[in-house]
C-alpha cells in the first residue's frame, strides 16, 4: 500500500506541480487560488472511486483505454487512450521546461534560465536522458524513491510552515494575513476564471492513477490501487491546500516582485519565494538551493513516471490492437517496449520544438491544454464505470454509490469543465498569451487550439485503427443467425457476447438447424482465437455443420466429417511453406470445439456428441433440478485423437437444455464456481426463454468479456399424438393396398383431402420397394407439422439413388418421380436400418 500510495504521489510531483501552476491559479483567480485548488479535489476524488470499481472488476494496465473500449466499444476505447497520449505528450513539455529552468537555477545560471534557446536545448536534452533510462530499464532502489518523495514533501511542509511562521512574525511587505474569504468559491471574479483555476487545478491532481497503470505487478491488485488512489487524492488536497495557503500569505497576489500574480515569475514560483521564506544567510540558501533541487527531482521523477505508465498504456492499446503490432515489441534484454518508450520520447521533442516555435509561454499553455485531456480521459472513465457496472448498481445502496452516482458525477463535471473550457474560456483570442488564426473560424486561443487540435487528430486515425475489429465484428454478426427459427420441437433464445477488444472478435457460433421428420439440431462452437481469420473459419464451419446436418448423419460422424474440414482449412496454410511448415499468422484459428445434438420431437430423445469439452445444463421441467451430464469426452476438431462417441438422452416434454461456450464462465472464479452460478439461475425457472438469457448473461458476465461467449437455449416439445401416425407393416405385398387405405384415412381426418393421391402414390412406390429389395419389417410414419412429412422405414442400408430412366427400362421412375411431386426427400441411417422421407407443402388454410 505505501509504495503504490509513494508512487501515485511521485507520479504527482507535488513540488513541481505546484511550482508550475500556483502563479498560473492566481492570475486567475487571485486570493480565492486555495480553494480553486481544493475544489479541483472534487472531481478528483469521484473519478478515482470509478477507477477503484473499474480495477476491482478489471485490473489492466490499459486504464481508460481498456475500461471504455469494454463499456463503449473499441472507438471510444481508442479515443479514451489517444486522450491518455495526448495529455501525457504534452505534459512532458511542461515537465521539460521545468527542468530546464529549474536545473540551471540550482547552479546559478539565471541568465541560462530565462533563455528561451537555452531551456528549449536543455529541455530537449532532459527527455532524451530520461527517455534512455526508461527504454534501458535502469532500476532505482525502492528504498530511495521512497525517501525522495519524503524529502520532498518535508521540504514543501517545512517552507509552508517557514512562510506560515514568517507572516505572524516578521512579514515581508507583500504579506497578508489568511482569510476566510480566499476559501469562499463564490468569490472568484467569474464564471470563466473559475473554470480555468479548476481545469489547471486538476492538472495539479493529475499522476494518482499511475498506480493503476502497474496493477498487475501490485499485490492484491484489485483492490491496492484503487485504495491508493484515494488515499494519494486525500493527502494532495491536504499539502496543496497548506503550501498554497502560506505561499498566498506570504507572496501574497501582486503582479510585482514576489507576487504569485507575477507572470515572470510563474515557471519558477519556488525559486524566489525560497530565498525570501529562508532568508539570505548560509542557512537559508542551503534550504532554497534543496527546496529547488526537490522542484528539479519532483519534475524529472514526474516525467520518468510519465514515460514509464504511457509506454504499458501504449503496448496495452497495441496488444488490444489498437495500435499498430510493432509498439508492442518488448527489447528482450531490457523487457521495456521499444516502439512505445523511444515514440513517447520523440513525439515529447516534436511537441516540444512545434511549442516553442510559436508559443509565447510554452508553460501555460501545455499546462491548460493538458488540463483538457486530463478531463477528456477522466470524464469518459467515470462515465466507462456507470455502463460497465449498469447491470449490478441495483444488486445494493453500496454499488448504486460508489458504481455509478459518485463516478457517473466525476463524469459529468469532467464533461461540463471540458466543453466549458474549450469552447469559451479557451477559445477566446485574448486568454493567456497564444492565439492561432484559423481558416473559416478566425483567430482561436492557443490553448484550445492545441489540446482540442491533438483529440480531433485521434478522431481521425479512430477509423484506420479501428477497421480491423468492425470489420470482424460485422462479418461475425453476419454469419450468425438474424434470429432463430421457430420450430415444432423446441422454443429456442440465444446470445451471443463478441469480446470488448480490436483482438476479441472470435469465432463463437451457434445455430438451431430444422432436420427431417419435425427433428431439430443444436449446435454451439468455439473458434479459438481472434480476428478476421477466426470469423471467417468460424462462417465456413457453420456453413459445413448445415450441409452436413442436411444429411442426417450422426452427430459423432458429423464431428468426423468436420474435423476433416478443420484439418482441410489448417492445411492450406502450408500450401508454398514446404512439407510440415505453415505461415504463422497472428490472428489464425487455433483449434475448435463444438457441441452438436439433435432431438426428435416425437421419441423426446435427444442425441449428442461433443468435440472438446463444451458442456449441456439439462434441467428437469418438473422439478427444475440441474444436472449437466457427463458427455462422452472427444478432441477438438483438427487435433486428432480417440473417435467420437454420440450419446442419447431421453427427456420429458419442457425439459430446458442450455448450450454454451467456455466464454460464458470466463467471469467466475472458476468452472465449478461458474456452473453453480448458471445452475442457479436456470433451477425452476418457467419465465420465457428471453429472460432467462438475459438473466443469465447479467449474473455470469456482469461486465464486458475477454472472449467471445455464446449461449443457446431451448425447451423441448413433444408432437401431439393428433400430429402424427404411425404403421407397422409386414413385406407382403399386399400391405401395399392396405398403408393405402389408411393414409388416405388419416388424411381426410386432417383436412388434407388434397395431398391424398400424391401420399398414397409416395407410400405406395417407398413401401414396395421396401419389399421388393429389401424384406424385413417396415414402418411407415405421417407428420402433419408446417409440411406433410411420409416417412417409410425398413432395415436396408443401401441408399436408393435418383437416376433418369432410360426409354427401355422397366424400372427405376419411382424415385423420379417421387422427387417431382414432393417440396424435399431424403435417406437417413438409424440403428436398425434407414428411413427414406419426403415433404409436402401444405394447402393454405383456405384450402385456395
Amino acid at each position: 500500500m505505501f509504495s503504490s500510495v509513494a508512487m501515485g504521489l511521485a507520479s504527482t510531483g507535488p513540488a513541481y506541480s505546484l511550482a508550475a501552476t500556483l502563479g498560473i491559479i492566481v492570475a486567475g483567480v487571485g486570493l480565492q487560488a486555495p480553494i480553486v485548488t481544493m475544489l479541483a479535489f472534487i472531481p478528483m476524488l469521484l473519478v478515482a472511486y470509478a477507477f477503484r470499481e473499474l480495477n476491482a472488476s478489471n485490473a489492466d494496465c490499459g486504464t481508460t483505454f481498456t475500461w471504455a473500449t469494454r463499456a463503449f466499444g473499441p472507438r471510444t476505447g481508442w479515443m479514451g487512450g489517444w486522450g491518455l497520449i495526448v495529455a501525457n505528450i504534452i505534459v512532458m513539455v511542461s515537465l521539460a521546461q521545468i527542468a530546464a529552468s529549474y536545473g540551471f537555477r540550482l547552479v546559478g545560471q539565471v541568465g541560462l534560465a530565462e533563455s528561451r534557446l537555452w531551456t528549449t536545448v536543455a529541455g530537449v536534452v532532459w527527455i532524451v536522458l530520461l527517455t534512455v533510462i526508461c527504454y534501458v530499464g535502469i532500476e532505482f532502489s525502492a528504498a530511495v524513491q521512497r525517501w525522495l518523495l519524503c524529502l520532498e514533501v518535508l521540504m514543501l511542509v517545512v517552507f509552508a510552515v517557514a512562510a506560515l511562521v514568517r507572516v505572524y512574525t516578521d512579514p515581508p511587505p507583500t504579506a497578508i494575513h489568511v482569510s476566510a474569504s480566499w476559501f469562499n468559491p463564490f468569490e472568484v471574479p467569474s464564471v470563466n476564471a473559475l473554470t480555468s483555476g479548476v481545469l489547471a487545478g486538476v492538472f495539479i491532481y493529475w499522476g494518482w492513477d499511475t498506480a493503476f497503470s502497474v496493477n498487475e505487478e501490485t499485490v492484491d491488485s484489485t483492490c491496492v490501487p484503487g485504495r491508493a488512489a484515494i488515499l494519494s487524492t486525500v493527502l494532495l488536497l491536504v499539502m496543496y491546500g497548506l503550501v498554497s495557503t502560506s505561499a498566498q500569505a506570504f507572496a501574497g497576489v501582486g503582479a510585482s516582485g514576489i507576487g504569485l500574480g507575477n507572470t515572470n515569475n510563474s515557471d519558477n514560483v519556488f525559486s524566489g519565494l525560497g530565498e525570501a521564506v529562508f532568508g539570505a544567510d548560509q542557512t537559508g540558501l542551503v534550504l532554497s538551493r534543496l527546496l529547488i533541487l526537490m522542484v528539479l527531482t519532483s519534475a524529472l521523477a514526474s516525467a520518468e513516471t510519465t514515460i514509464l505508465p504511457m509506454a504499458r498504456t501504449v503496448f496495452s492499446m497495441a496488444v488490444h490492437k489498437a495500435l499498430p503490432s510493432r509498439f508492442a515489441r518488448v527489447h528482450r534484454r531490457f523487457l521495456t517496449p521499444t516502439w512505445g518508450t523511444v515514440g513517447m520520447g520523440v513525439a515529447s521533442i516534436a511537441l516540444f520544438l512545434l511549442l516553442t516555435s510559436f508559443s509565447r509561454n510554452v508553460l501555460a499553455d501545455s499546462i491548460d491544454s493538458v488540463g483538457l485531456a486530463i478531463a477528456f480521459q477522466y470524464g469518459l472513465a467515470g462515465f466507462a464505470c456507470v455502463w460497465y457496472h449498469r447491470k449490478v448498481l441495483t444488486r445494493s445502496t453500496r454499488d448504486l454509490v460508489f458504481k455509478g452516482v459518485l463516478p457517473g458525477l466525476g463524469g459529468l463535471f469532467m464533461l461540463l469543465l471540458f466543453l466549458y473550457a474549450t469552447f469559451v474560456v479557451y477559445a477566446n483570442p485574448n486568454y493567456g498569451t497564444t492565439s492561432v488564426d484559423l481558416p473559416l473560424i478566425g483567430r482561436t486561443g492557443g490553448v484550445t487550439v492545441l489540446g482540442l487540435g491533438a483529440l480531433l487528430i485521434g478522431l481521425l486515425l479512430m477509423p484506420v485503427v479501428t477497421r480491423g475489429h468492425s470489420v470482424a465484428l460485422k462479418l461475425q454478426r453476419s454469419l450468425l443467425p438474424g434470429r432463430l427459427p421457430p420450430h415444432a420441437a423446441v422454443y429456442s433464445a440465444s446470445r451471443y457476447m463478441p469480446a470488448d477488444s480490436g483482438s476479441g472478435v472470435g469465432g463463437d457460433w451457434y445455430d438451431v438447424i430444422p432436420l427431417s421428420g419435425t427433428r431439430v439440431g443444436l449446435v454451439v462452437g468455439d473458434v479459438l482465437g481472434h480476428g478476421l481469420r477466426a470469423a471467417a473459419t468460424m462462417g465456413s464451419l457453420r456453413t459445413g455443420v448445415r450441409v452436413l446436418a442436411r444429411l442426417d448423419l450422426s452427430p459423432d460422424e458429423l464431428l468426423s466429417r468436420l474435423d476433416d474440414l478443420v484439418e482441410h482449412t489448417a492445411n492450406e496454410g502450408r500450401v508454398g511453406h514446404g512439407p510440415g511448415r505453415r505461415k504463422p499468422r497472428a490472428d489464425e484459428a487455433l483449434g475448435v470445439t463444438c457441441l452438436y445434438a439433435v432431438y426428435d420431437p416425437v421419441s423426446g430423445r435427444c442425441s449428442l456428441a461433443r468435440a472438446g469439452e463444451p458442456v449441456l445444463a439439462v434441467v428437469e421441467p418438473h422439478t427444475g433440478v440441474v444436472d449437466y451430464p457427463e458427455l462422452p469426452t472427444g478432441p477438438p476438431l483438427g487435433i486428432g485423437g480417440p473417435p467420437y462417441q454420440s450419446m442419447e438422452l431421453e427427456l420429458a416434454p419442457g425439459s430446458l437444455l442450455a448450450l454454451f461456450t467456455g466464454g460464458l464462465l470466463q467471469a467466475t472464479d472458476g468452472r465449478d464456481a461458474g456452473l453453480a452460478q448458471l445452475s442457479q439461475v436456470l433451477a425452476g425457472d418457467r419465465s420465457s426463454l428471453e429472460d432467462l438469457c438475459d438473466r443469465a448473461v447479467t449474473r455470469l458476465l456482469p461486465g464486458p468479456v475477454d472472449v467471445d461467449a455464446t449461449l443457446l437455449v431451448v425447451r423441448t416439445r413433444l408432437l401431439d399424438q393428433n400430429q402424427f401416425a404411425e404403421w407397422a407393416l409386414l413385406p407382403d405385398p399386399a400391405a401395399v393396398a392396405t398403408i393405402r387405405s389408411a393414409v388416405s384415412k388419416q388424411l381426410h381426418e386432417w383436412g388434407v383431402d388434397d395431398l391424398s393421391f400424391t401420399s398414397e402414390l409416395i407410400v405406395s412406390e417407398l413401401v414396395t420397394n421396401a419389399i421388393r429389395y429389401v424384406g424385413g419389417p417396415i414402418q411407415v410414419r405421417l407428420i402433419r407439422d408446417r409440411t406433410l412429412i411420409c416417412e417409410v422405414s425398413d432395415t436396408g442400408h443401401t441408399t436408393p439413388n435418383l437416376r433418369h430412366a432410360a426409354s427401355d427400362d422397366e424400372g427405376g421412375r419411382g424415385l423420379f418421380i417421387i422427387a417431382q411431386m414432393t417440396h424435399h426427400w431424403g435417406t437417413r441411417y438409424t440403428s436398425t436400418g434407414k428411413t427414406i422421407w419426403t415433404e409436402q407443402d401444405l394447402p393454405p388454410p383456405d384450402g385456395g
